[in-house]
């Protein structure tokens, strides 16, 4: 088994090819992975520390240490020892079958196999024991082993085709080539490769992606490398039959590992205040501890010393009538009191009871278990159920502020689909007949039947009307197909009988597959020529030979490609693009179809559809053979190359006329947009963090209802120096600070102030809160003030988030974001999420939720509050390395707003309820204190005691913990407004744990003063007083169990037959545990005072009068609070059991009325452009390294042609 080795810290890296012992002298990492955090030899330190990072923990191994000293202990040292061990022992088996979970997705990956050269020949050999300098044969659709170094492949002078889904989330093939020098390796020939002798000397290992440096030193050459020569560890190999690598970088100095964070130890908001409240209780403690102490030392002075003849202070004590009485009684009286502070210290200790963690760790545990168990997030397809792969983080699910998404996968399904297009100023692709008139689309709407077209694909289109006008050869719709099929840099291949399209992009590949639908089939290509099959007028299909002479190759400065074909003597230039640069371009003529095709192009824009435009222009042939030469000089010009190509392809791109356009759907997954829209209204900002284009992003922002035609305004920031960044942060801010001044004079300025003024320092983030008013029971409630306002959304370019990062300017880029409701990076590379992420972590008082589904992920997944992965199509990555985990975007929705506001509603229930009930119990020693000399005698028995929380008051609060709800699933999803309180921690803060021990403090007096009232006068039938330790031991405890059960079925909103079972039966057995052990039976000390004090009448009227009294008061405050200030759950659990009255029991469906869009501003006019194309590929085509050796053989020996002298 490969083990974990550690690099040294290297400035450079040198790699010598077959030469094993001189690569060993460096140290360099193996391919070992190591994503746990712990080994067996670790785990119980390691576990242990982190455990006792839980001050509670700390505090009880102080309390255990205290207990063995049998001076000042009234409590056996076993009632602490037990339950911390077991809290300990729970905790650690839940985080080693974590981390086993872990080791065991380690040992997958560690175990997969490659062919690596070895002794001559290739073996197949496990990644963990591959190390640098070994030679490593793929195949397709291979995962890359380790970082390489291309050396051959099997395609065209050494190309290499790579997926980097699970690097950069983009699902387009990239293109490596190897050097001319290593291409002339075979794929068999293994004796040369054996002989390979070629030293690399590159860069030190580092985390950039898209940048490599470095030179090749071979037969006496260098050659330099760069990042074109590199496949990354996680990329796929694609289309290409075999290749070689050198292993470069291998494990955890793989750039795939550098952009993977450590696995971190993730604690909740409630674990950290906690901690913050036990230190105050503990503090709280002391004081009480002191003043009994102190109490207790005076006592001693004044009236002790007189009593020892009864009660003798210890052997030891000064002063004492057991010794000598050396000493004097204020130094006897001083030892007795400081005893007396660890004896109070040990019986005070109840108010942190360790059961506290047990029950914590027990609620989550049913917490995961409802989210594991619930049927609406499984995902059939794939067989697939939601999972909380920790238990420690449940309630934190009902806090979140930001969601920090990728896009590729986790919001898209990675397909496109051609949905609609304009042609000829009619647009096409809404569900038509045959005459172009309208049809409902439903379960039942037949979809058109490709069937007769041999090559046809699986389009879904509803548009008969299209169809009847290419059947009829319509001129404009033939031009149209015609353009998509040809002008593109697609390959096509057939494979058992079917026709293969490998696109460089999904959207090239749904534009040609759309075209090859409808009758216009890309058929092959060479260097010169395409070809494509037509179906004509009569359905005759013809084959239609074009001759290839320029290809005017796609960048993101251009935004558009064109072609340059002739056919029969006639020149053609095809282009499509983004619609504001090829509508710049068009002649006069097209005017009035530019006006038709602009109205549609907006109405797919405001779809979410990504649109190209489509044009064309004949051009003369003396025109054209100008412009080549022009084209040429260009081309072969040593300096400013790019610039003057750019400048020629101006000179001919103009003066076309406009065929239409397209509209293609990037798929996003099912209720994406409405779940997105759910989580914005609940008060949740989104962030994006893709590494696709600008473009593509601001589509897919807009598709999902990121980003809406309501905002009053989307930034785009994408500035290339610091200052520029600097100035357009500045200006975005400033822009929205006074927009949001100029909105306030529409509405309600003060309900505009509370919901969206944003202080400039990052710490005091506000959150969206909204009131709502009162209306009659039969009406629904909506919320006034935010919704009538659009918000601002920003999209930031990745090197401007290089720069935005900075130490300089992040906190700028922080307040900016922060006032947005939605903000898209694009270009952002995995680390760059992680940072993101990181930022709003460290500087706002907020929980962070990251989601995504590739390795690309893992970063931002480790490094936020809580990680969510998606089981998609870019491996099992982010779902091991996360928090939870299930399978479609939508899912989330339901996460938050239904399991994780039920999780921290009923954590915060549960600990407000728990340190009151403790409060109760524990304080009634400190009230008994003073009638007793504060001897830390008890004033209940010690049975009682021990059992009090564990037995008796156990049940109800767990049972109200685990079932608890104030409404149910479908009013949580309806209302997402119930989140907010989450998100201010509204439900459980120092406030509220202040009032629960201000209650506890006033029932333990009322407790005890109550039954002190009660026994002190009273008299036995036999004349004998009835108060004595027993009496009033058991009064206490009977008035003490049936208040703090009865105030939590106060508090239960929720009734299930579990909570009458064990709130009624924890009252029974109370009872029954008393009568079975202060029975004849046992002997116990406290035997028969169950069947002397439940035979008077003093006790039961006692008991009820103690009981109805403090909770009365109860009542009374909840009552007013509901009168004076109810929130909407209060609201709704009123309406809908009025409603439920109305309709004899049946529960009705409360909806929330939609927002009132603003009438003051008009809808903008966007561009949905987006094009997921890479610069290069026309080259590559024009020139012939493209294509695939066997493949159009008919090209073999050709002349070199216009297009590949022109390229």
């Amino acid at each position: 088994m490969g083990k974990r080795k550690v690099s040294v810290l290297e400035t450079e890296r040198k790699v010598y090819s077959n030469d094993p012992p001189s690569n060993q002298v460096f140290n360099y990492a193996n391919n070992y992975i190591c994503t746990s955090k712990y080994t067996i030899l670790s785990f119980l330190p390691l576990n242990l520390f982190e455990q006792f990072q839980r001050i509670a923990n700390t505090y009880f191994l102080i309390l255990l240490i205290l207990q063995v000293i049998p001076w000042i202990s009234s409590l056996t040292w076993v009632t602490t020892v037990v339950p911390l061990v077991l809290v300990l022992a729970l905790t650690a088996l839940k985080d080693a079958y974590d981390d086993y979970q872990r080791h065991q997705s380690d040992n997958e990956v560690n175990n997969k196999e490659s062919m690596v050269l070895r002794d001559g020949e290739f073996q197949s050999e496990r990644w963990q024991n591959v190390i640098v300098g070994d030679i490593i044969r793929m195949k397709d659709d291979e995962f890359v082993a380790a970082d390489l170094l291309l050396l051959a492949t099997s395609e065209p002078n050494s190309l290499c085709y790579i997926e980097t889904a699970e690097l950069d989330g983009e699902t387009n093939l990239k293109v490596r080539q190897a050097l001319t020098e290593t291409a002339v390796i075979g794929e068999d020939d293994v004796p040369q490769l054996s002989r390979l002798q070629c030293e690399v000397i590159c860069e030190a290992p580092n985390n950039v992606l898209s940048k490599f440096e470095g030179t090749l030193k071979l037969n006496n050459d260098t050659l330099p490398l760069s990042n074109d020569q590199i496949l990354l560890r996680g990329c796929v190999l694609r289309n290409t039959k075999w290749c070689y690598g050198l292993v470069i970088f291998a494990g955890q100095d793989t750039k795939l590992m550098k952009n993977s964070g450590q696995a971190k130890f993730k604690r909740t908001q409630t674990d950290r205040l906690l901690n913050t409240l036990i230190i105050g209780i503990v503090v709280f403690l002391l004081l009480i501890t002191l003043a009994c102490a102190i109490a207790c030392g005076v006592w001693e002075t004044l009236t002790g010393d007189d009593f020892q003849v009864y009660l003798p202070w210890e052997s030891f004590v000064p002063h004492t009538i057991l010794g000598t009485k050396a000493g004097s009684k204020a130094a006897g009286s001083t030892v007795i009191s400081l005893l007396t502070f660890f004896s109070y210290l040990i019986l005070f200790n109840t108010l942190v009871p360790i059961s506290l963690y047990v029950s914590v760790e027990f609620l989550r545990q049913i917490q995961s278990l409802w989210i594991n168990w619930d049927a609406k997030m499984y995902y059939e397809p794939k067989d697939t159920a939601a999972k909380a792969r920790t238990t420690a983080l449940n309630e934190e699910l009902g806090q979140i502020e930001y969601i920090f998404s990728d896009k590729t996968g986790t919001l898209t399904q990675n397909i496109m689909t051609f949905n609609k297009c304009s042609i000829g100023g009619r647009s096409f692709g809404d569900p038509a007949d045959w005459e172009g008139n309208p049809i409902q689309l439903d379960d039942n709407t037949p979809k058109h039947d490709f069937s007769k077209n041999k090559w046809c694909d699986k389009l879904v289109w509803y548009d008969k009307m299209l169809v009847r006008c290419i059947e009829e050869g319509d001129d404009s719709c033939m031009q149209f197909f015609k353009l998509l099929s040809l002008c593109h840099t697609v390959m096509a291949e057939t494979k058992n009988g079917k026709l293969v399209y490998q696109a460089q992009s999904p959207d090239e590949e749904a534009l040609v597959g759309a075209a090859r639908n409808f009758g216009f089939v890309f058929k092959s290509r060479s260097p010169s020529t395409v070809t494509i099959d037509v179906v004509d007028k009569d359905g005759e299909i013809k084959e239609e030979v074009y001759k290839l002479l320029c290809i005017l190759d796609f960048n993101n400065v251009r935004k558009r490609m064109s072609v340059i074909v002739e056919k029969d003597g006639k020149i053609q230039l095809l282009c499509k693009g983004a619609d504001t640069t090829v509508n710049a371009r068009l002649s006069k003529d097209s005017a009035d179809l530019l006006t038709k095709t602009s109205v549609h192009l907006n109405e797919y824009a405001n779809e979410g559809l990504r649109t190209l435009a489509l044009a064309h222009k004949e051009l003369n042939r003396q025109v054209y053979e100008e412009w080549k030469e022009k084209h040429y000089q260009a081309s072969i010009s040593l300096t400013d190359r790019e610039q003057k190509l750019h400048d020629v392809y101006e000179l001919i791109e103009v003066e076309m006329t406009l065929i239409g356009a397209t509209a293609i759907e990037d798929k996003l997954q099912d209720g994406v947009p409405d779940a997105i829209a759910n989580l914005a209204n609940a008060g949740i900002k989104i962030w994006v963090l893709t590494g696709d284009k600008q473009e593509t992003a601001i589509n897919i922002g807009y598709s999902s209802k990121l980003l809406t035609s309501e905002m009053e305004e989307v930034f785009v920031i994408s500035g290339e120096t610091h200052e520029d960044v600097k100035q357009q942060l500045t200006d975005a801010r400033d822009q929205m600070k006074e927009l949001t001044k100029q909105f306030s004079m529409h509405t309600d300025g003060a309900a505009m102030e509370r919901v969206y003024t944003t202080s400039s320092s990052p710490e005091s983030g506000q959150v969206a809160l909204v009131s709502f008013q009162e209306h009659n029971a039969g009406e629904e409630s909506h919320p006034t003030g935010e919704e009538s306002f659009g918000g601002f959304g920003i999209v930031i370019n990745g090197h401007s988030l290089v720069e935005g990062l900075s130490e300089s300017l992040e906190m700028l880029l922080l307040e900016v974001g922060c006032m947005c409701k939605a903000v898209i990076c694009c270009r952002v590379t995995p680390l760059q999420k992680a940072q993101v992420v990181d930022l709003v972590k460290n500087h706002k008082s907020s929980i962070t939720l990251a989601i995504g589904d590739g390795a690309n992920d893992v970063s931002m997944i480790k490094t936020a509050h809580i990680g969510v992965g998606i089981s998609g199509q870019e491996g099992m990555q982010a779902v091991l390395s996360s928090d939870f985990s299930f399978a479609q975007f939508r899912f989330l929705e339901r996460l938050l707003l239904v399991h994780g506001r039920w999780s921290y509603l009923r954590m915060c229930k549960f600990l407000g309820y728990f340190f009151y009930k403790n409060f109760s119990f524990t304080l009634t020693h400190f009230w008994f204190a003073w009638f007793i000399g504060f001897s830390a005698q008890t004033v209940f028995d010690a049975a009682f005691i021990a059992i009090y929380n564990v037995v008796y008051t156990s049940a109800p609060i767990v049972m109200l913990g685990v079932f608890d709800q104030d409404v149910n699933d479908e009013y949580s999803l309806e209302f997402p407004k119930l989140y907010t309180p989450g998100l201010t921690a509204m439900f459980f803060n120092k406030k509220i744990f202040a009032l629960s021990l201000l209650e506890g403090i006033l029932t333990s007096c009322g407790i005890f003063f109550f039954s002190y009232g009660c026994l002190i006068d009273g008299i036995e039938h036999d004349g004998k007083d009835m108060v004595s330790l027993e009496t009033l031991s058991f009064m206490s405890s009977s008035i003490l169990i049936a208040v703090v059960t009865l105030r939590c079925a106060l508090d239960t909103n929720y009734w299930t037959p579990f909570s009458h079972v064990f709130i009624w039966g924890s009252l029974a057995i109370f009872y029954i545990v008393h009568g079975i052990l202060y029975s004849d039976v046992f002997g116990y000390e406290y035997v028969g005072s169950l069947r002397h004090m439940g035979g008077t009448a003093v006790y039961w009227l006692g008991l009820l009068l103690c009981v109805v009294g403090i909770l009365v008061i109860v009542v009374s405050i909840k009552l007013a609070r509901l009168l004076l200030n109810s929130n909407l759950s209060d609201k709704l659990r009123h309406k809908a059991s009025i409603q439920r009255a109305k309709a004899g029991g049946k529960a009705l469906t409360l909806r929330p009325k939609t927002s009132i869009r603003r009438e003051f501003r008009t809808q903008s006019i966007r561009s949905g452009y987006a094009f997921a194309h890479e610069e290069g590929f026309g080259e590559l085509i024009t020139s012939g390294r493209y294509i695939r050796r066997g493949d159009n053989a008919q090209v073999t020996n050709q002349e070199p042609n216009a297009a590949a002298v022109n390229a």
